[in-house]
């Protein structure tokens, strides 16, 4: 299937489906479109099932939630320090007023250096298995500290980390309350940091209004647009669930060289040259 999207994407053959895009714009916070033309309730309700919005964050056992923890974490996220250049913050390319991403084609890392993929935004990613778009880091504690380190990103090595936030007095009495008797350590930075990135969730939007039974929170055309999604389309196949996303790896054609979860998992035939499902949570603000 995928290299069909690959073949097609080449020769042009696929093309915005209005309905479609109405679909999706649903998904933001923003308000709905104007209604048109009615449609059938059955005519969409049998795919409806699995939509319903989640439940509370899971969070693991050996770093559970705090507002202590959560404030720390949120603290460090924002603060250029946790960069050599100290301009440069995981708020920098996790923008909330931008989706909590960029709002670029590509990151921009340490030195104003073009990066090699997109900034993916961190909406919902307390629900997720695999980070990055290669999957290659397994939780969200260990996400946190690699973009810290990378010397194309914020480029501050983890050994000069810990001495760094150590001589900065305000940080001691703050690591102090979250996490008693542990210290300041990279343990500690990366499970502050994940701790705030679990609250980092999309609000309630029309479309979760509707799924509800409030007929009139999304357009008739986004309705059709959400059938469309599920049926002809096969967008669903990918972007399943409350998140839209199914947390899986696809190769959707784009050309490069860049061979995502191949790189990672080099065996699997099926894995080369593909990335992680974005979320359409909040997609028009990306």
């Amino acid at each position: 299937m995928y290299r069909s999207i690959r073949a097609a994407k080449r020769t042009g053959a696929i093309r915005t489906l209005p309905w479609l895009a109405a679909a999706c714009l649903s998904l933001a916070w923003t308000n709905s479109p104007a209604r048109s033309e009615a449609l059938t309730p059955g005519g969409y309700q049998e795919f409806m099932v699995g939509y319903r919005r989640g439940a509370g964050a899971p969070v693991p056992a050996t770093n559970r939630s705090t507002p202590e923890r959560e404030r720390l974490g949120k603290t460090l996220f924002f603060d250029p320090r946790l960069s050599a250049s100290g301009v440069m913050s995981c708020g920098t390319c996790h923008n909330p007023g931008l989706s909590w991403g960029d709002g670029l084609p590509k990151g921009v890392g340490h030195g104003m250096k073009t990066l090699g993929r997109r900034t993916p935004t961190l909406l919902n990613v307390a629900w997720s298995e695999l980070f990055f778009w290669d999957g290659r880091a397994a939780s969200l504690e260990e996400q946190a500290l690699g973009p810290i380190a990378s010397p194309d990103e914020m480029n501050l090595p983890l050994e000069a980390l810990v001495p760094k936030l150590r001589a900065i007095p305000e940080y001691a009495p703050r690591f102090e309350e979250a996490y008693p008797g542990e210290g300041i350590s990279t343990d500690t930075i990366s499970k502050a940091i994940a701790s705030f990135e679990r609250t980092v969730v999309s609000g309630r939007a029309p479309f979760d209004a509707w799924l509800e039974g409030d007929e009139d929170a999304i357009s008739e055309a986004a309705k059709r647009g959400f059938v469309l999604f599920n049926e002809k389309a096969r967008c669903s196949t990918c972007h399943g669930g409350w998140r839209f996303t199914d947390d899986s790896f696809h190769d959707i054609g784009v050309g490069g060289e860049d061979r995502g979860r191949g790189a990672v998992l080099a065996d699997i035939e099926v894995l080369q040259f593909a990335f992680k499902t974005p979320t359409l949570r909040n997609v028009d603000r990306r």
